[in-house]
């Protein structure tokens, strides 16, 4: 790195504020000349989309070029493209990650990572009515998610009005199947995954969580069952909510924005997302860029497992289950080569040791969080589109999403909030695009730059802010979060030793759901 880029990188972090505790906003009075009535708290409608920011959006959209220019942008081979060698096969892509000198590993979070945030993605925001690279006004759209962090991507609306989620047999409980070794989503003949989010069964990972936490609440039922109480399912649905919500705040937030961030938002407010009490929304810039920075984590492939093909070849890894997120060869395959969703077999479940740290050295991490993409999300499966139609290349798709919500461009929201903005000699990629594209940067692709110019272990600047403030509010807003009803709860749950402490991570969880690698026996 030359003189010049070391101090362009040292004066940004310094506008970050990054190593210094709180970020220095511009005063109240001024960011309430740029955020709307809706994150200001004056009005707004929880169950549509809604924008923090009264800016103009990134880029002119009557220029016929513009989405052309945005699809060349995230397009296969691209800019974006980490060119991931496939032809190297998914174990070596795991085990010589120097075959991908574009896409570095994280050495800071491990795989699940990923994978929680997806999770936490369906839980509070689903949009199935907007048009890719349509304008449209996020006050007219409906997020068919509630906007809290109360699973209800889970639960639905309870065992009276979504009875098929739950146990014929015990009301209380989930209903949970087999997928020949270990548990699997109850499922239709066609293998169509019978649960409250149709997204959670896009790949093998996120219906493993789904199912995990099936399994999760079930546990809790018998653990208040055995104390003596009865009409357990509001009490247990309460546990299981306040041990997830502690997680996130405590254990995810913190490596995906840093704790000073946390305890700056906790300690002196919330600045640019601030709702009425109950009236929480989920914003754009959240929902259609800043919060999409974990496509950028996702690896080319996984192992899947340790032990789950015993009859598979050794050459693809056998005993242990390989394989890309996705890959063509997979499509229309009973039991699929890859690790998309949709399918049940006797292999396909997940082995949490290889996504969360249990100690025993076989955890993998993540990728950076920068502006390389994983080469299979430029081809995904018509089955992991929500709206089932093309492009299926997910960068393009996240770009055009710019469009769709006349997002501000990323320099804007910085100068909006008082942080030093990355300029245009920091985009010299997006120069041949056009449109002013390198000093008015869609928002996603600048966050994505923000967090590489800060080494890529988490977001920085506008991203982390972002996503901070709407977390914090989700859990401060919603009446029903502990943080809200009761901020000095702490975990009552037992850990992954035997007894409660005061604290709870995801390797407590999925050991208290009995789906951990001692429990498995493998």
């Amino acid at each position: 790195m030359g003189t010049d880029a070391r101090l362009k990188r040292r004066g940004f972090l310094t506008g970050l504020g990054l190593g210094a505790g709180a970020l220095a906003l511009r005063p109240a009075e001024a960011l309430a000349q740029v955020i709307t009535e809706a994150a200001g708290g004056l009005a707004t409608s929880p169950d549509r989309f809604g924008r923090i920011f009264n800016l103009a959006p990134f880029a002119d959209f009557n220029s016929s070029s513009l989405r052309t220019a945005l699809s060349a942008m995230g397009a296969p081979g691209g800019l974006m493209d980490a060119r991931d060698p496939l032809s190297e096969g998914p174990i070596r892509l795991i085990t010589n990650p120097e075959l991908s000198p574009n896409n570095q590993d994280n050495p800071t979070h491990t795989a699940g990572t990923t994978f929680f945030g997806q999770f936490l993605d369906h839980d509070m925001t689903f949009d199935q009515t907007s048009r890719l690279g349509v304008v449209t006004a996020p006050e007219t759209s409906p997020n068919t998610r509630t906007p809290a962090l109360d699973l209800d991507s889970v639960y639905g609306r309870g065992p009276a009005l979504d009875p098929q989620f739950y146990d014929p047999a015990d009301r209380d409980k989930f209903r949970v199947e087999s997928g020949g070794l270990f548990e699997d989503l109850p499922r239709q003949a066609n293998g169509t995954a019978i649960i409250g989010d149709p997204r959670n069964d896009e790949n093998l990972m996120i219906s493993g969580l789904h199912a995990a936490f099936l399994l999760f609440h079930n546990r809790v039922v018998d653990t208040l069952r055995a104390q003596g109480q009865t009409n357990v399912f509001a009490a247990a649905q309460r546990t299981v909510r306040w041990h997830y919500q502690w997680i996130i705040l405590h254990e995810f937030l913190p490596q995906i924005v840093g704790q000073p961030l946390i305890d700056d938002v906790l300690r002196n407010g919330r600045r640019v997302y601030r709702p009425a009490a109950g009236q929480q929304f989920i914003p754009v810039e959240f929902q259609g860029a800043c919060y999409r920075f974990g496509h950028s984590m996702v690896r080319p492939s996984y192992r899947a497992n340790l032990a789950g093909d015993p009859g598979g070849s050794a050459a693809s890894g056998a005993p242990a289950f390989f394989g890309f997120v996705f890959d063509p060869a997979g499509e229309g395959q009973a039991d699929p080569v890859d690790l998309r969703g949709g399918a049940r077999a006797r292999r396909r479940f997940i082995g949490w040791q290889t996504f969360f740290n249990f100690g025993d050295g076989a955890v993998r991490p993540n990728k950076r969080i920068d502006t390389k993409i994983s080469t299979p999300l430029f081809n995904l499966p018509l089955g992991a589109i929500a709206s089932g139609d093309p492009p299926t290349a997910l960068p393009q798709r996240n770009l055009l999403r710019h469009v769709t919500w006349s997002i501000p461009g990323g320099q804007q929201i910085a100068m909006a909030l008082g942080i030093q903005p990355l300029w245009a000699e920091h985009f010299p990629e997006l120069q041949q695009l056009g449109h002013g594209l390198p000093s008015s940067t869609p928002l996603w692709y600048y966050a994505l730059k923000e967090a590489e110019v800060a080494g890529g272990q988490r977001l920085a600047g506008v991203g982390a802010r972002i996503v901070a403030e709407v977390f914090v509010g989700l859990l401060q807003l919603d009446p029903g979060a502990y943080l809200a009803t009761q901020p000095g709860w702490v975990p009552t749950l037992p850990r992954r030793g035997g007894l409660p402490t005061g604290d709870f991570t995801m390797v407590d969880l999925l050991t208290f759901a009995r789906v951990d690698p001692t429990s498995r026996g493998q």
